[in-house]
């Protein structure tokens, strides 16, 4: 199957998208698209992927699902466009950071913006689930996890951490919390100090941090 994602990861990924599940998936995906309202927009599905190449990543963020109101979702994980109101999620993560951070300026550094599943129907937050961008995403981090070496995976709440479970602590830093979502961010994701730790680790490994 021809799927339009950045070469390097349909290079990395080219037997998974032959399996029955990811046709499956594309059928589902596509009739939801040409039958109701859906987000990302269509281009922007791969957009983690088209942003940060394979062998380029150093650090992975893992999000749930794409934001479903109108104009949020773009196909990173906790990203919105500057005209667009900061989700309270991003409102959070700035506030651990001291600024407001600039997402893109993250991709280009070598973060990829992970959602575990990929589209949403529009005001159904968890409409896409369980139809086969999990099994796709896992194939994702495990590519990743056993192709590269010292990558840094940072996992907020217990959804990331459960995907994340397989991945070699001894080859990676994997760094956990509570998820930066009003409901938990002070139950441990306040203080928790993840941007720190992360480029902590890269230096130690001779990387460049991230200027987060």
């Amino acid at each position: 199957m021809d799927v339009r994602i950045e070469e390097s990861w349909k290079r990395v990924l080219a037997r998974e998208f032959e399996k029955p599940y990811f046709v499956g998936l594309t059928d589902f995906v596509r009739n939801a698209y040409r039958t109701g309202t859906v987000y990302p927009p269509p281009g922007k599905i791969f957009a983690a992927f088209d942003r940060t190449p394979f062998d380029r990543v150093k650090v992975v963020i893992l999000g749930q699902d794409p934001y479903h109101e109108p104009g949020q979702a773009q196909g990173l994980c906790f990203y919105v466009p500057p005209e667009v109101k900061d989700p309270p999620s991003l409102v959070n993560i700035a506030k651990e950071l001291g600024h407001r951070p600039d997402l893109l300026s993250w991709t280009d550094q070598g973060v990829l913006l992970l959602n575990a599943t990929l589209t949403v129907e529009a005001h159904r937050a968890g409409s896409h689930q369980g139809k086969g961008w999990e099994v796709f995403t896992d194939a994702v981090i495990r590519a990743l996890a056993e192709e590269r070496e010292h990558l840094v995976f940072i996992l907020w709440g217990s959804y990331a951490q459960k995907k994340g479970a397989f991945i070699d602590r001894r080859r990676h830093c994997v760094i956990e919390s509570a998820h930066p979502s009003p409901l938990s961010a002070y139950r441990g994701f306040f203080g928790s100090q993840p941007f720190d730790k992360a480029n902590a680790y890269l230096q130690s490994h001779n990387q460049s941090p991230i200027a987060w």
